[in-house]
């Protein structure tokens, strides 16, 4: 895709990126490290990370991702959630402003279903799904 194609996807994922790198600066302010890879920016560690990193697992979450925005706890959870958050950053681009709604929409749904909100969330199956076909791939050409 040219230059105007991704343009445009940064453009309609642009409110949700606004708001990751305040939160971003806001957390770098607070020793957070920022730093660009394969056009995302990634936030990582500092204080902000280390005390969600003691919040109850049901609380808490490793890194999550607005837009061309990374957000992580530390550099370990970035580097083993890259891939996985870099889906979303792809998710985001497809849907712009209505991939926030769409996905609490998709945590609704399972949570009234009866299923897990987070791993069953069709956004997050999604993810989990080429990271699994990636270390697949990985593990294959180990293999020869």
């Amino acid at each position: 895709m040219g230059k105007s194609g991704r343009l445009l996807r940064y453009l309609w994922a642009g409110p949700y990126t606004v708001l990751g790198l305040l939160l971003g600066g806001c957390a770098v302010l607070f020793g957070a490290r920022m730093q660009r890879h394969d056009g995302v920016v990634e936030v990582s560690g500092g204080l902000i990370g280390r005390t969600l990193a003691k919040l109850p697992p049901t609380l808490g979450f490793a890194a999550m991702t607005l837009g061309h925005v990374i957000l992580a706890i530390d550099r370990s959870a970035l580097a083993q959630l890259r891939l996985h958050e870099h889906v979303h950053v792809r998710q985001y681009e497809r849907w712009g402003p209505f991939f926030l709604p769409a996905y609490l929409l998709s945590s609704l749904l399972q949570l009234l279903r009866g299923r897990h909100p987070y791993r069953e969330n069709h956004f997050e199956r999604q993810a989990y799904a080429v990271v699994a076909e990636h270390r697949r791939l990985v593990r294959d050409s180990i293999r020869g």
